[in-house]
């Protein structure tokens, strides 16, 4: 399809040399590029840059394999640089490989290259006959260009299948810069490169694409997490966010302790994903410990039980004081009557007293004194009333005695450690993983966010020298996320100088790192964070300097 003058251009064993050289180099760095566009840009720069070719342009086959989309195009005499880096969007139409009734597009040199998986090599579109150059001519008319010589060269996947087009533009000779065909050396490397291209595309497709689907199942967890409990959804989601926002400012600052931290994207995205799983170990925790959001609540809040209770005992002294009374009838003693309704109010006023304060106590907003503790068990044996079966029982069942003696929120030793066992559910689980080198350390990151610098967090008990940068990273972004959270059952979220305040507590007490929490600090991160994800009536006036160390 076409011809050339072969005398053109000679190749000599030097530069052939030079360019297999050049060849094998782009192999190799195509082979670590992971940005698919750099990588499309980067197959077609080289291939421009081996062949000696002007312009080019990269073709891409469309999903459902009947267009080519344009993707990258480039032509160094006129400076035009579309797609790719270059920020300028190709708006040009894609090019059908057939037209409605199926039969092959052959009139057009990229479409016929990728229907019969042929090299067209061609010496000047002017004179070839057998394809339409039409819209080329039009092109040279309208920039004053002169378009020659055309290297179209199906891409073939390893196995067989084209997709896409390396189609190069005007060869030009290395030392005189005449325009001159692409020489059979030229068409040789093209072709090794598309090969080389097409594998190092389909390998970042199928990366892309199980990297995707390994999303999308983090995804299902943690759907699995919020569907069990919505109150946990948006912490699996505002976690990794503020994770990444403390993670960038360490990596851009240039001076004090962290000043050697830094990260590629293989870090970010390792960071990422052991953000996203940081919990996943949650959807083994049973829901109604997570949404406890009373100290009497299980599968409901049994304050209504204990509210029944105390209806009933109000009815008992009513109904005793109505019979008290009706024995008197006979006398008529107006005083002795009085006497039984005083002290009956008297009763009810109690009652009424004692299920205010268990009601208070129930919701653990407020820590409790040990004078408030003795209360609810006197409570708890003083009452004696009679159970659905007639049978005489304490007020309150040993196990609701013991809930609502929390001293503070609303969760038994027990439960808490059932809470923090999802900790060692998330390692036991991410442990489990076969993950690739550049994943290695998600267990790592994610399995220390409940650690503390001083040694006394769990699971591990990990000192902040044990610890990575990350691992006290996602530490300080889980305890803050908690603390402003306002989608947690027992709490409101707090305001921005308050969850400071608390926060330059836990850097001064050992509980997080002191050198990120400066950085979280004097970087501006837990504003950032705030406005994008606070309410606005959280965001309340700071005053920065109170939360550094200096």
């Amino acid at each position: 399809m076409g011809s050339r003058n072969k005398g053109d251009k000679v190749d000599s064993t030097e530069d052939l040399l030079r360019r297999l050289e050049q060849l094998n180099a782009i192999g190799a760095a195509l082979s670590k590029e992971r940005d698919i566009t750099r990588l499309l840009e980067s197959i077609l720069v080289a291939a421009k840059t081996i062949t000696h070719a002007d312009g080019g342009t990269l073709y891409r086959v469309t999903p459902d394999g009947r267009e080519l989309r344009f993707e990258i195009l480039r032509t160094d005499s006129l400076q035009i640089a579309m797609g790719g880096s270059s920020g300028k969007p190709i708006n040009f139409p894609n090019i059908s490989l057939y037209d409605e009734q199926g039969r092959p597009n052959d009139s057009l040199v990229a479409a016929y290259a990728a229907i019969h998986h042929q090299t067209v090599n061609i010496a000047d579109v002017y004179t070839a006959p057998n394809f339409d150059f039409s819209g080329t001519h039009v092109f040279d008319e309208r920039t004053g260009y002169r378009s020659q010589s055309f290297l179209t060269v199906p891409m073939k996947d390893h196995e067989g299948d084209v997709i896409g087009v390396l189609q190069l533009l005007n060869a030009t000779h290395p030392s005189s810069a005449k325009v001159v065909s692409f020489s059979g050396a030229d068409q040789s490397l093209a072709e090794s490169l598309a090969s080389q291209a097409a594998i190092a595309i389909t390998n970042r497709n199928l990366v892309t694409q199980l990297e995707s689907l390994f999303e999308s199942f983090i995804s299902l967890i943690n759907l699995a997490i919020d569907e069990k409990s919505h109150y946990t959804g948006g912490h699996c989601q505002r976690v990794p966010a503020l994770t990444m926002m403390l993670a960038e400012a360490v990596n851009a600052t240039c001076e004090g302790p962290l000043a050697d931290f830094t990260m590629d994207d293989r870090d970010r995205y390792e960071l990422k994903i052991a953000g996203l799983l940081h919990d996943c170990g949650k959807v083994t925790t049973p829901v109604h410990v997570v949404d406890k959001g009373t100290k009497l609540q299980t599968l409901f809040d049994r304050i209504d039980l204990v509210d029944t209770r105390f209806e009933v005992l109000k009815r008992d002294r009513e109904i005793a004081t109505l019979y008290a009374q009706l024995a008197l009838r006979d006398q008529k003693d107006a005083g002795a009557e009085a006497v039984l309704w005083n002290r009956c109010r008297a009763e009810i006023d109690t009652l009424d007293a004692d299920r205010e304060f268990l009601r208070s106590a129930n919701k653990g907003a407020e820590s409790m004194k040990e004078a408030d503790l003795q209360r609810v068990r006197d409570i708890g044996r003083r009452y004696i009333w009679r159970n659905v079966l007639g049978v005489e029982t304490e007020f309150l069942t040993a196990d609701e005695t013991e809930n609502l003696c929390i001293r503070a929120g609303t969760l038994t030793l027990a439960e808490r450690e059932t809470i923090n066992h999802h900790i060692v559910a998330t390692i036991k689980m991410l442990e489990q993983l076969p993950w690739p080198k550049h994943l290695k350390n998600v267990p790592e990151y994610a399995g220390g966010h409940h650690e503390r610098m001083d040694g006394k967090g769990y699971p591990k008990g990990l000192t902040r020298e044990q610890m990575s940068v990350q691992a006290r990273v996602m530490g300080i972004a889980d305890i803050f996320e908690a603390l402003t959270a306002s989608d947690r059952p027992y709490k409101q979220g707090m305001k921005l100088s308050q969850a400071m305040g608390i926060m330059y507590k836990f850097r001064m007490g050992g509980h997080i790192d002191p050198d990120l929490f400066d950085v979280f600090v004097k970087e501006g991160v837990y504003l950032r964070y705030a406005q994008q994800f606070l309410d606005p009536w959280q965001i309340d006036e700071v005053n920065p300097q109170l939360w550094t160390s200096s």
